[in-house]
């Protein structure tokens, strides 16, 4: 088998979310893993104790820079973020062989924004941002569908996954298409602002192409960010 080839350019490129967002792109296109946006964030508590989970990265924006995604707010990880609003994003596509790290500060997205994401799911999707308090303990899996089934009822729609010969109530219930489940208070965006990025390239020989990018940031009253201009070095391996 041939040898994965690619280089980063020389110089380096001035922008390197440009590149990120290529690269997510292509690694849609070439529809190698089930979901070529998944995105590890790692955060960090009061005392220090880090944690990290997957999420999905649903827009790198190149300009003027931040990775969004969207999650309960009320979670472990949105209580971390809110008390310590940095975090560290690695997105790894291990068939196309490239690796984008960000480090940066953190904020929430637009309320319209993370209500037009929210409106955009499917309504099973929308459903359980109602029914579960997540990271919260429950005590079995039927207290979890009992939420599910008063969230459903809450709002008009059918169970999801339930049998209607189970269910009396989903054979009274109303399409989903045509009910109205509204973004719970507790649930939106984060932006995760690039005060750094890496790129990584695999290389022969474990000789990886990699680079580091930085640049200041200055917080500005409306929780967006006055940026400075990237400073890219190269890095050994």
């Amino acid at each position: 088998m041939r040898h994965h080839t690619e280089l980063l350019s020389d110089p380096l490129p001035v922008e390197p979310l440009a590149v990120a967002s290529r690269w997510q792109d292509e690694a849609w296109k070439a529809a190698q893993q089930p979901n070529p946006n998944a995105m590890v964030v790692a955060t960090v508590d009061p005392e220090g104790q880090p944690s990290a989970r997957v999420v999905l990265c649903k827009s790198i924006v190149p300009t003027p820079g931040y990775l969004v995604f969207f999650t309960n707010y009320q979670s472990r990880k949105g209580r971390q973020l809110t008390q310590n609003p940095r975090a560290a994003a690695v997105i790894h596509w291990d068939a196309l062989h490239r690796q984008v790290r960000v480090e940066g500060p953190v904020v929430k997205a637009p309320e319209a924004d993370s209500d037009a994401y929210f409106a955009s799911r499917a309504w099973q999707s929308r459903l359980g941002a109602w029914a579960s308090q997540q990271s919260e303990p429950i005590g079995s899996r039927d207290e979890l569908q009992a939420a599910v089934v008063a969230a459903a009822k809450r709002f008009g729609t059918p169970v999801p996954d339930a049998p209607v010969d189970s269910l009396s109530a989903n054979l009274d219930a109303p399409a989903a298409s045509t009910v109205d489940v509204p973004r719970p208070p507790h649930w939106g965006g984060f932006r995760i602002w690039a005060e750094s990025v890496e790129l990584w390239v695999e290389g022969a020989g474990r000789i990886h192409d990699r680079a580091r990018w930085t640049r200041t940031l200055k917080k500005q009253a409306d929780g967006t960010f006055d940026v400075g201009p990237w400073k890219s070095t190269r890095l050994q391996p």
